[in-house]
């Protein structure tokens, strides 16, 4: 059923929470794909009879459920799903793209060796400012950012001097790169998430609005033996990424 052929329902379920939930399913069903322009707050007032207010109620609704952008003179824009990780699941982020049927890609910002942060080195055993290999990028799902990572690589897994070429990191995979080189693989880790709004160079490179909210992970991976390897902050797009946890009652 298109959400136009049939009239709303006089009763208990407000109109606009009728229309919200018609205009839901047909995004859930494809037949509004992300970038396309919902029906505008003038065309719902003029087939269902409604208000403008409540027109605006419906629309509203699916924007904060971030199915939706709303912005002055492009109308409801659909956005695309978010992508979701299970917290209890360490994997490559190319993986986890794959794993979603969407096309990891990077986008260098940098290279270098340079002294470990006081909170890096703590994390990785290191002496305090201990060179380390720096690798700064933007993640992209299906060419488009979604994240921003930064990582501190241990020097007795990966020497300074050893430090991958800037097009390698173009084309794959840290934790491939890390595990082809080394011969080390990232078996185990930890991470602590919180919220955050977009700086203005944040919000240049995740194509956000100024203090956009943003997801922060910090991770520390280390091998099967319990040696550290990495150190990491990733910054998430909210509106494109979202963690879930499974729970279970004692």
């Amino acid at each position: 059923m298109a959400w136009h052929d049939e009239d709303l329902v006089d009763g208990p379920v407000p109109k606009w929470h009728q229309i919200a939930e018609r205009l839901r399913s047909c995004i859930t069903a494809g037949e509004f794909a992300p970038g396309d322009a919902l029906p505008s707050e003038t065309l719902l007032t003029r087939r269902f009879g409604i208000s403008r207010t409540t027109a605006r109620s419906a629309l509203n609704e699916l924007e904060h459920d971030q199915l939706v952008s709303r912005r002055s003179g492009q109308g409801t824009i659909v956005l695309p799903p978010k992508v979701e990780q299970p917290l209890n699941l360490l994997a490559s982020f190319s993986d986890d793209m794959r794993a979603r049927g969407l096309t990891p890609g990077y986008r260098l910002s940098e290279v270098s060796v340079a002294a470990a942060p006081a909170e890096v080195a703590k994390e990785l055993g290191l002496s305090e400012d201990e060179q380390v290999v720096h690798i700064d990028r933007v993640l992209l799902a299906d060419g488009e950012p979604i994240a921003s990572s930064a990582s501190w690589l241990s020097p007795r897994v990966v020497p300074t001097g050893n430090a991958p070429a800037p097009e390698t990191l173009d084309e794959s995979s840290l934790y491939q790169w890390i595990e082809r080189e080394t011969g080390t693989r990232i078996s185990s880790g930890e991470e602590y998430i919180e919220g955050g709004v977009a700086t203005p160079s944040l919000a240049r490179r995740l194509a956000v609005t100024k203090g956009a909210p943003i997801l922060i992970a910090r991770r520390r991976c280390v091998s099967a033996s319990g040696e550290p390897v990495e150190s990491a902050v990733i910054t998430y797009r909210a509106d494109r990424y979202r963690f879930r946890i499974e729970l279970a009652r004692p």
